[in-house]
Parts: C-alpha cells; structure tokens; sequence
C-alpha cells in the first residue's frame, strides 16, 4: 500500500487576509470616531466664520462691508484696497515699531529667564527651594492687573513713559515666571553627569549653561520663542498704557486709532476696508507661526510637565 503525498498549501496564504475583511476592520476602526471628527468640523466652520468674513469684507467695496445678511463672496473682488491701506495707514512705521519691541522681548526671555531656571534648577544654594516657591510659583496666582497700577507709577517715577523701555525692559530682567518654571523642569530632566563632565573639562556654572544646557534645551527655547512672539505681537493693553505718541505706535493701537479717526472722520470712500486690509495683515504672522511651529505648542506643555 503505498500513500500518496498531499500537497500543502503555503502557510502565507492562509495569513494574507482577504480585502473585504480588511475593508471591515477598518470601517469598525473609523467608524467611533465619525460623531468626534463631525463635532470638530461643526466647531472649526463656526469659529472660522469671523476669520473668513474678515478676509472678505477686506476685499469688498465700502458699500457692501455691513450689510445684511453679510455676503461671503465679495463682487466685485478689490484687491487695491491692501496696496492703498498700506500707503494710507502707517504701516512701515508700526511696523518697525512692533518688531523693535518683539525683538527685545525675545532675546529678554529666551536669555534672561533661561539663566534664571538654570540657577534654581541646577545650582544649590540655601533657601533655593522657598526662594523658587515663592518668588516664582507665588506670582503665577497674581494677576498681571493687580501690579499695573504700582507698575504705572514706578515707570512714570523713572521717566519711562511714552517710549519702549517699559514694554522692553521687564523682559530683559526674567518677568515671566511660567517660562521660567517650564525652562526649571526641562533643566532638571538633563542628567548631572553632562555637569560633571563639564567640570572636568574645565567650564564653569555659566559656560556649562552656554555649552550644555543651552544646546539641550533647543526644544524649550522654540516654546518660549513662539509664545513671546505670539504675546508680544497681540499685546494691546501694555502699548495702550504707555505710549502716547501716534508715531510710537505699535500695530494693535495704531489701527485701533485708526478705527477711531474713521469713526469720527470721514477719512476716505474707503476708510473701513483699510482698516479690515491692515487687520487681516496683522494676523498672517501669528498664523503662519502657528502652522509652521504647532508641534511646539504641544511639546510646551509635555516639557513644562516633566518630573526632575
């Protein structure tokens, strides 16, 4: 009797699953997250809807800007209401302005509050701990208006008014106790061997800031950048206080006394679709930061939450 060999089937086929079963598994995936990405749509189209008016009442005729209901599609489409807004409105020199005063506070935070939190991060020294509690983490809790006023009458005491120095210089000496308590938990996640290392080789508290801590905490110092970018650009109320002179103003208050002259003044056929011209261009750089750096966002707030 002699038995016939049987043929097996190789074991790969048995494992490629058929595309109607892969199909399935994935409709089974997708479909708990379709109430969680329909509910996002819904959200993200209501609040674009104040952006996308502003963009196209910019690019209306002053006639059709406020009425009602608001059209979306502006006919005709003015493009020439950017170029004359930006003759009309000064532009360039609130510009430069704003820029000179978001340059300062860059360098102040990125430098100044780093160095700060490297001091309560890695240096010991008696009374760190209650110094960090409550010259730091205390003044997370007190509001910023609490401290105008006394803050007001300190720099009109020093002459500061009516220039940068009082939008400048509380960067340049570590204002922003947030930052440094973020800088504080990315400083205490770096190993202490990278200090001792240092040491042997000779660097000192500050030149193992500048060559260690510096280099390893490119992720915190693109947090702190985008957020002091961001806040500085927007900022209103601190321009508002202490400039007085139009050709010190900085974006935010010079349209907005703008807005208030066209308001009173008939300034032109076309003074409303300037002013919303010069608003949609006030909101370009802060969005194109937001998409070019929006990991970082995220990443601000894992670094901030890192144990030492």
């Amino acid at each position: 009797m002699t038995l016939k060999p049987t043929a097996h089937k190789p074991v790969t086929q048995d494992l490629v699953p058929s595309p109607r079963l892969t199909l399935w598994v994935r409709l089974r995936r997708f479909w708990p997250r379709v109430p969680i990405y329909g509910a996002l749509i819904v959200l993200g189209t209501i609040f674009a809807i104040p952006l996308v008016w502003l963009v196209s009442s910019s690019l209306k005729l002053e006639s059709k800007v406020f009425t009602y209901p608001p059209e979306f599609i502006p006919n005709p489409v003015v493009f020439s209401n950017y170029s004359e807004a930006v003759t009309r409105f000064p532009f360039w020199q609130a510009t430069k302005n704003t820029m000179v005063i978001v340059l300062a506070c860059l360098v102040g935070n990125l430098f100044t509050v780093s160095f700060t939190a490297y001091v309560f991060a890695r240096i010991r020294f008696p009374g760190r701990e209650p110094m960090f509690v409550f010259m730091v983490l205390a003044t997370l809790m007190v509001p910023y208006h609490v401290y105008l006023i006394p803050q007001y009458i300190l720099f009109r005491n020093l002459g500061w008014l009516n220039s940068n120095l009082p939008l400048t210089v509380p960067a340049l000496m570590a204002q922003s106790p947030y930052f440094i308590f973020m800088f504080r938990q990315f400083f205490r996640s770096v190993p202490r061997e990278y200090d001792e290392a240092a040491r042997i080789d000779g660097c000192g508290w500050f030149g193992i800031y500048w060559r260690i801590m510096l280099p390893q905490s490119l992720p915190a110092l693109g947090v702190v950048a985008i957020f002091t970018f961001i806040g500085t650009w927007n900022d209103f109320l601190a321009p508002l206080i202490y400039l007085n002179e139009q050709r010190k103003q900085t974006l935010t208050i010079a349209i907005r006394t703008y807005e208030m002259l066209a308001s009173e003044v008939h300034l032109g056929q076309s003074s409303w679709t300037f002013i919303l011209a010069v608003s949609v261009i006030l909101t370009i750089p802060p969005i194109v930061l937001y998409f070019v750096a929006q990991r970082y966002f995220v990443q601000g707030i894992v670094v901030s939450g890192v144990k030492g």
